[in-house]
């Protein structure tokens, strides 16, 4: 069987920290392996089954690929290079703001070689829907406007509205037939009353519609709720990702993606 013509980005899987910021910051390597979730990179694991595969070593925490470039600290303190976590944690010690050539050295080694491999992989021969995948957190953070709420499962982005349509004065990354297709294929997937989302929480990043705008190939933004996969705490630090789950999860969204394709047609 042939690859799918797919283009997995997985954005926000990796852990490393750089020497040029180690010291400055204030996270624990626990803390770091959280709010990176590594784990995304194990659930979409389709490098052998798609046309094309990109992930990434660098932290989210550290250079967060799926901000724009332009969203910068202080102003921004969850932007592209980020100086608190979502539930208020400071990233650097004393709380401080790196300096801008600092940031500029990270976004030129981490950042912009990332999205211009994207932009490069994009091609129409070979790529046919782009797919930006993510974990999400069980229930809204405090700094997110969805705070203390239940999450889906399963959240489908392309920058519509709730059935995927275009919104007014907006693109859409992808056809509000497509997106409303794949989310019927995770309830499939997930069983009876699977909380399946179209476009909330999330509707989609800045790779989604950054790279649809710049070269009109269809994007769609995929979360999976970390509760497929990973234990509860009190302490959401201290959850854990079950190996089994883990895997368990990557057969599901596989599933549904090639579900979702074949019937396409």
């Amino acid at each position: 069987m042939g690859r799918y013509p797919f283009l997995i980005s997985v954005p926000h899987g990796g852990t490393a920290v750089p020497e040029a910021v180690a010291a400055l910051v204030a996270l624990s390597s626990d803390e770091i392996q959280y709010y990176s979730d590594p784990s995304t990179r194990l659930v979409y694991s389709f490098r052998d089954r798609v046309a094309w595969y990109r992930d990434t070593d660098i932290s989210r925490m550290i250079v967060d690929l799926n901000r724009p470039p332009y969203h910068l600290p202080p102003k921004h303190p969850d932007g592209v290079v980020k100086v608190r976590t979502v539930h208020g944690t400071p990233v650097f010690r004393g709380g401080i703001v790196p300096e801008i050539t600092l940031i500029h050295q990270l976004l030129m080694a981490h950042y912009f070689p990332y999205h211009a491999d994207l932009d490069r992989l994009l091609e129409p021969a070979k790529i046919a829907l782009a797919l930006d995948c993510h974990s999400m957190l069980p229930e809204g953070p405090p700094t997110h406007r969805d705070a203390g709420r239940q999450r889906p499962m399963v959240c489908l982005g392309n920058n519509g509205d709730a059935e995927g349509k275009r919104r007014p004065g907006t693109l859409s990354t992808c056809p509000a037939g497509w997106i409303t297709a794949l989310a019927g294929a995770f309830r499939e997937e997930l069983g009876p009353g699977a909380d399946v989302a179209i476009n909330n929480p999330f509707s989609g990043g800045f790779i989604t519609n950054a790279h649809y705008w710049h070269r009109g190939i269809p994007w769609i933004q995929v979360e999976v709720s970390r509760a497929l996969y990973e234990t509860s705490s009190a302490d959401p630090v201290t959850a854990s990702p079950d190996a089994d789950l883990t895997r368990e999860t990557g057969v599901l969204v596989w599933n549904a993606l090639s579900r979702f394709w074949d019937e396409l047609g």
